[in-house]
């Protein structure tokens, strides 16, 4: 059976892992999936990923969480934007997650990009996920 919200199931198994205590969690690759752990390892929420190779099968992704004293680094996160709802903004109308305190992950023309560096390049586009 295929998937179709690749990035939604990449986030449950965030969500999921962080609740567990887990110090890595693993899904399936994906350019799409790459950049978007990209900006979130920009953004501090995860210390990074590594893409590991098992034979002819497909590449999987390791990820690995961050915690602070015990608590994870990613309080929440949701999905913005689904496969049946396409949600877009443009910069002027991109509001502040939790005042300033979370970040918004874009794609936009220049690449996935949080929410500061899409009002810094001045480029709206997709919200795929809102992360506090």
């Amino acid at each position: 059976m295929t998937m179709t919200d690749t990035i939604g199931d990449m986030l449950t198994r965030i969500r999921n892992g962080q609740m567990a205590k887990m110090a890595v969690v693993s899904c399936p690759s994906s350019k799409h999936r790459k950049s978007v752990l990209d900006a979130l390892a920009r953004e501090g929420y995860i210390r990074g990923y590594t893409e590991v190779q098992q034979g002819a099968a497909q590449a999987s992704l390791e990820i690995e969480l961050k915690y602070h004293e015990g608590a994870p680094a990613i309080q929440k996160i949701d999905r913005v934007s689904k496969p049946g709802r396409r949600v877009y903004a443009g910069i002027q109308d991109l509001g502040r997650v939790f005042n300033g305190l979370g970040v918004s992950i874009l794609s936009t023309p220049r690449g996935v990009l949080s929410d500061n560096e899409a009002r810094a390049q001045h480029v709206g586009g997709e919200i795929l996920c809102r992360v506090f």
